[in-house]
């Protein structure tokens, strides 16, 4: 569900991969590697899910900024609701409850 914490970070607005890293590390999702990042932007853009643009740095290297397109808010509800729907049967199972369906 990484996908799905990518694609949430940039549905809140247009940011670029170091920051997506920062923000999972600051949610206690742990060091999000660059290899294991950058190849999942990748796909989520092929997917159409986000769009790139590359924009000279200041003083400093250029970076890519993602910005999640329509297609991508779309798959990103779907995520979200596949997610709690995970969680709530995880829970039951684990707690000895009854999932709601």
């Amino acid at each position: 569900m990484l996908a799905a914490a990518v694609l949430s970070i940039v549905s809140e607005g247009e940011t670029y991969g170091y920051l997506v890293a920062q923000r999972l590390l600051d949610a206690g999702l742990g060091v999000v590697k660059g290899g294991t990042l950058y190849p999942l932007l990748t796909r989520l853009e092929q997917d159409g899910d986000v769009v790139s643009t590359w924009r000279e740095g200041r003083g400093g290297p250029g970076r890519k900024y993602y910005s999640i397109t329509p297609a991508g808010r779309e798959r990103l509800t779907v995520l979200r609701t596949d997610w709690r729907l995970f969680t709530d049967r995880a829970t039951a199972v684990i707690t000895g409850g009854k999932a709601d369906s």
